[in-house]
């Protein structure tokens, strides 16, 4: 049985985070508490032995993914654009408010990315990765709502928000899909029956 094994971390914080702006696909950068946590999140990913490092392209994933990395001596082998974070189009940038809700339509928000095309975007880019990383060990750096709506997909359950930089370590089977073992660091109570 060929496992491979996923640390799915999500960037450190950034200010947007802080002030509980909807970041999306648009480029805002670690913050001081950011690059604090995702230091931080080495000494719970440095018990497992790690093949390769990717992330997102956008800096908030890729600063926290070469901080994680230089932890554990290791060098992140590339940036998958299909890890971007789920594009909130005219959203962005935008705080919970009267403003925020004009835009809100069933499963988003005018002009921006559906949770599905997200979620299909998202699976599809972690498949991959299952497939060229066969029987290894994956750490990869993306976003809170991509990983949320994947995540959520593969293992056909809905998940809460995922937390800045803990640990969420998922397993891929070729045969028996995805199994979720740890959720923002804590670990996963298998559903009554399965």
């Amino acid at each position: 049985m060929t496992l491979t094994t996923f640390a799915l971390v999500r960037h450190g914080q950034t200010d947007w985070n802080a002030e509980r702006r909807l970041q999306g696909s648009t480029d805002i950068p670690l913050n001081d508490v950011g690059r604090g946590q995702a230091r931080d999140a080495v000494a719970v990913l440095a018990p497992y032995e790690w093949d390769a490092i990717v992330s997102s392209p956008l800096s908030r994933a890729a600063e926290t993914a070469d901080l994680i990395a230089e932890g554990l001596g290791l060098t992140v082998s590339r940036r998958v654009p299909e890890l971007t974070e789920r594009s909130f189009g005219p959203a962005e940038g935008m705080q919970a408010g009267p403003e925020l809700e004009a835009l809100r339509v069933p499963g988003g928000f005018k002009g921006a990315e559906s949770e599905d095309e997200a979620a299909d975007r998202g699976l599809a880019a972690l498949e991959a990765l299952a497939e060229e990383f066969r029987g290894q060990r994956l750490l990869v750096v993306t976003h809170g709502t991509l990983l949320r709506v994947s995540l959520s997909r593969a293992i056909g359950q809905t998940l809460a928000s995922v937390d800045n930089a803990a640990l969420n370590l998922a397993h891929h089977h070729a045969m028996d899909g995805w199994k979720l073992e740890y959720f923002n660091g804590e670990p996963v109570m298998a559903a009554a029956g399965s």
